[in-house]
């Protein structure tokens, strides 16, 4: 189970920096965009959360917490429940406001049905198939290895976002 355990580590790595990145933050450092154009601290959280949620669903067979546990209702934002941020115009990366409490249990829920679905898994199910429409096809391997990398990309960026707001004193 050497597999299941690194990815583990892997995933609570994104989780220590998510939550280092919301600890104490309000409004201003949650909104707080170097210029226009620029991702928030609350998109790019609730971003890399949709995303893992989205990519961890089908492996499992499960229903996205997003909707299955009423994440999308409590957001309330002005998308469509199947929107991840994919593709987000600024207008609607400002749209995406929230607590800190609510990204971050939106977060945990997500992470805590990863960590428990990794040690379901046996070595012979990383090299399942999962998606045709690549050359190589993906195998359940490479789409955790790109979760991980994808959440580690953004949740950087968020520290690097809440660094920059604590400096313009938010």
């Amino acid at each position: 189970m050497l597999s299941s355990d690194l990815l583990i580590d892997a995933f609570d790595r994104v989780s220590g920096v998510v939550h280092a990145v919301l600890q104490d933050a309000g409004p201003g450092v949650l909104g707080y965009r170097p210029d226009p154009e620029a991702n928030t601290i609350a998109w790019l959280v609730w971003h890399l959360a949709r995303i893992q949620d989205a990519q961890i669903a089908p492996l499992i067979g499960e229903e996205q917490v997003w909707t299955a546990e009423g994440w999308s209702v409590r957001f309330a934002l002005p998308f469509g429940p199947s929107a991840t941020g994919y593709g987000h115009t600024a207008d609607e990366v400002a749209a995406v406001r929230s607590s800190a409490e609510l990204l971050g249990g939106y977060f945990d829920a997500v992470h805590a049905r990863t960590i428990a679905y990794l040690p379901t898994l046996a070595e012979a199910d990383f090299a399942r198939v999962v998606d045709r429409g690549w050359n190589p096809p993906v195998t359940v391997a490479v789409r955790l290895v790109s979760i991980i990398a994808d959440d580690l990309e953004h949740a950087g960026q968020a520290a690097y976002v809440r660094g920059l707001a604590m400096r313009a004193d938010l």
